[in-house]
């Protein structure tokens, strides 16, 4: 009986990853170097003195028609350098503008609220967001901006994080299977996510579903808005799988900060559509009969999960050929074991508690 019910739970996970693979590898057309939109990127930042020159300098590199891109750069009431950097590095650099999110708009908080000040002043008529403790190619802007075809409301890119160790790599290779399956779904006009260091939108989209003050509170507000676009049902969401537009961005340095992140973005995976949950759902039950299979001396068990732990394999090998980052498979294993065991403990951490902490705030 056990084997019967694994097979199918292998069944499922091998089609739904094929489906992912389809959606990811989809092409799409793509806007000359004249006709780009204006663009305005906003960069929301607490408490980041670490990470925000290298964050400035990858921006003040970037490649873009003369006169359409402005850079708007939040600090989200920093009590470090993290003002004071940005100050001296873009005092002779008119794209960029600093403002200071004292203003709370609607009953928003955290990095929605400093993004939704950033949004009272930009003119662009797309919206680029990346992080702080991000660095963007000099391809970046204009790669994505180059997707904003005739209705096009949302393009969302890759990113990859920096890796030297297992602990690291570990990171970098779940971060690149998540975006598959985001990429995967929304280019199959399922979307299930998305994550804001990468991600872009119309600022007429924007306008449409009210801004972040009229979405519902979410600790992953990202999602929250590439959901509330996806349902006026009247534009396409693209997330193409492009070397041009990857970012790069700094793992978390510990099991405590990878928890905490892990834990906010289950807690905002909560408000997902329904169909999402069928993707959650197999994946947990195919992980869990991994866990069991040792307690039924199953041969047939064995084979099943070499072919899930290869599937898992040519997946990330595939996607990180594309975007030539293939050097971090090397820390396959450890993501697999890393994969397996936040799957399956996450679902019960959140029977538990709910509460999420993130740059030293408390949101819920």
């Amino acid at each position: 009986m056990f084997e019967i019910i694994f097979v199918i739970a292998i069944i499922g996970y091998t089609v739904q990853t094929i489906l992912f693979l389809i959606g990811v590898r989809k092409k799409f057309t793509q806007l000359s170097w004249n006709e780009l939109p204006t663009a305005s990127i906003i960069v929301a930042a607490r408490n980041e003195e670490e990470n925000i020159l290298r964050c400035l300098e990858s921006l003040h590199n970037l490649e873009y028609p003369e006169g359409k891109l402005e850079i708007i750069l939040v600090d989200d009431r920093s009590t470090d350098r993290t003002s004071e950097i940005i100050d001296t590095y873009i005092a002779d650099k008119p794209r960029f503008k600093k403002i200071i999110s004292q203003k709370t708009v609607g009953s928003l908080k955290g990095k929605s609220n400093a993004i939704a000040n950033a949004h009272e002043i930009a003119t662009g008529d797309v919206i680029l967001t990346t992080d702080a403790d991000c660095a963007v190619p000099p391809t970046w802007a204009r790669t994505i901006a180059s997707y904003y075809t005739k209705d096009v409301a949302t393009v969302n890119g890759f990113t990859y994080q920096q890796n030297s160790n297992w602990f690291e790599g570990m990171q970098n290779l779940d971060f690149i299977y998540l975006l598959t399956v985001g990429s995967g779904t929304i280019n199959l006009n399922m979307p299930i996510s998305c994550i804001g260091n990468n991600m872009s939108y119309t600022r007429r989209a924007y306008r449409e579903v009210g801004g972040y003050e009229s979405l519902p509170f979410s600790v992953t507000e990202d999602s929250q808005l590439l959901l509330a676009i996806a349902k006026l049902k009247k534009y396409k969401l693209l997330f193409p799988l492009d070397k041009q537009a990857l970012v790069v961005s700094k793992v978390c340095p510990d099991f405590l900060s990878l928890y905490r992140q892990k834990k906010r973005w289950v807690v905002g995976g909560l408000g997902v559509p329904a169909y999402a949950f069928s993707v959650l759902i197999n994946g947990w039950f195919t992980m869990a009969c991994i866990v069991l299979a040792p307690f039924f001396f199953s041969p047939v068990a064995g084979w099943l999960i070499f072919l899930k732990i290869l599937l898992d394999y040519l997946t990330l090998r595939l996607i990180t050929a594309d975007l030539k980052i293939t050097e971090g498979l090397k820390h396959f294993i450890s993501f697999e074991i890393y994969y397996m065991i936040y799957v399956l403990a996450l679902p019960l951490v959140l029977l538990l508690d709910r509460k999420v902490i993130w740059k030293d705030r408390t949101l819920s």
